[in-house]
């Protein structure tokens, strides 16, 4: 289980993050939603490791991780796989050097056993016979789903993924949103959702929790979600310009 708590962090004079409280429980899918610019990137960084706070304490496995050093934090990290927004692949290398990047750095196998691995978790994601291609090569989607089998290769307890819909159009989004599924129940993995679609977070979720203002304002199953009185949850998941959400434009 991760727990986070009193999470505090602040960039400057931003402060980004201002108390949060989450649980998230073995097994489950839990996605934070969020308007642009609210923490939602940030508070998955601080989870994973890659940035440290102000204040506060996060826990992974009840092992509490804000204060580690390098080498202990290392190996909480191994636990997890991570799907970046942009994909994040490396443009140099081929797909299936992309997929086995993690496995060469963090496990001991032959390349063999590399390689097999590698052709295994691209087939779980519907791909098949693109070792050899290049990312220039690939589609957006195709792009995501590469990302996606590199970051289940290292088998980790927990996956994280960052806004994983963005940036595709409609159909292979829903293709993701079945895959974010499908690995979970397959693989009886921890997922971590960062989004701001709807669509995706309701058909995913077990669980969603909305970052506002930095902080967890409300939390529920994806039902409990669109019965919510929260006039800010009920604004932002309804997509209504019209409530107490204001935005400020500036003038030209």
């Amino acid at each position: 289980m991760i727990k986070i708590e009193n999470l505090h962090r602040s960039f400057g004079d931003n402060h980004v993050l201002k108390g949060v409280n989450l649980e998230i429980k073995d097994g489950e899918t839990l996605t934070i939603i969020g308007g642009s610019g609210c923490g939602k990137s940030v508070l998955i960084k601080h989870i994973v490791g890659l940035l440290k706070p102000d204040s506060g304490r996060i826990y992974i496995d009840g092992t509490e991780t804000t204060g580690l050093t390098e080498k202990p934090l290392s190996e909480v990290q191994k636990k997890f796989g991570f799907l970046f927004q942009s994909a994040a692949l490396f443009d140099s290398l081929t797909v299936s050097d992309n997929v086995a990047f993690g496995l060469r750095n963090l496990k001991r196998l032959t390349e063999k056993d590399i390689s097999e691995k590698v052709v295994k978790c691209l087939s779980m994601v519907g791909l098949q016979g693109i070792e050899h291609m290049k990312p220039a090569e690939l589609s957006g989607g195709m792009k995501k789903r590469v990302a996606l089998a590199r970051a289940i290769a290292t088998d980790p307890k927990y996956i994280f993924y960052d806004e994983p819909t963005t940036g595709i159009d409609p159909i292979m989004a829903d293709v993701i949103n079945d895959l974010i599924i499908h690995l979970q129940k397959s693989l009886n993995i921890t997922t971590i959702v960062v989004t701001h679609d709807m669509v995706s977070a309701y058909k995913i979720s077990n669980h969603i929790a909305m970052l506002h203002d930095g902080r967890i304002i409300g939390e529920g199953t994806p039902d409990e979600i669109k019965k919510t009185d929260n006039p800010y949850m009920k604004q932002f998941t309804t997509g209504s310009s019209v409530g107490p959400i204001k935005m400020k434009i500036k003038e030209r």
